[in-house]
């Protein structure tokens, strides 16, 4: 079986901490590739402003254009209406029969996963990759990765990752103030947001 990573997310913009978060998931269980996979409409973030699809799949695709086993997939852009991470994996699993599929999540959604649509079917067709952070305990993620798998039989494992403070809301909040994200996303994902006159 083939083995594949998958990094979902709004990427309005992404930045360098998906980039570190995809290479270590890639390093530690041995992928093959990881799928950046940007989301279509994003039902749980009704509240708040996201650029396009094709202008954040833009964007992901510069922000992996140098990095071979990193890889752009479109199949949530491209459907009309909210998408749902239990109806990608589905389709993923089906049309891929030979590839087991990781999904990658940080921590913060990793406490929120069963909040999300048919979480039993999430899990039934992936083996989560949990990040672990700085500002979630380790006994904390112990606990969440055993409700988990009593509950669902979720397969789970615990990815380690270096400490970093970047988001894409500061990433956006700096833009809008004329303040420099150097450091946060890679220069082309930079030089887009400037030409494009992006978060002003």
């Amino acid at each position: 079986m083939r083995k594949a990573g998958i990094m979902g997310g709004t990427f309005n913009p992404i930045h360098n901490g998906h980039l570190i978060l995809a290479t270590e998931a890639l390093k530690q269980f041995e992928l093959e590739e990881v799928l950046f996979m940007p989301c279509g409409v994003p039902y749980m973030k009704v509240d708040q402003k996201v650029e396009s699809g094709q202008i954040r799949a833009e964007m992901t695709a510069l922000a992996i254009q140098d990095i071979p086993e990193f890889r752009l997939s479109t199949i949530e852009i491209e459907q009309q209406g909210n998408t749902y991470t239990y109806e990608t994996l589905e389709y993923l699993k089906k049309t891929n029969p030979d590839t087991e599929y990781y999904f990658i999540v940080g921590a913060d959604s990793f406490f929120h996963m069963t909040q999300w649509k048919f979480p039993e079917r999430i899990f039934a067709n992936c083996c989560v990759l949990a990040a672990v952070r700085d500002d979630k305990s380790y006994a904390d993620m112990e606990r969440q990765m055993a409700r988990l798998q009593k509950d669902y039989h979720a397969d789970i494992r615990l990815l380690q990752i270096p400490c970093m403070d970047i988001s894409s809301s500061a990433i956006r909040r700096k833009v809008s103030l004329g303040e420099s994200v150097a450091g946060d996303v890679p220069k082309a994902v930079r030089d887009y947001i400037e030409r494009k006159g992006l978060y002003r």
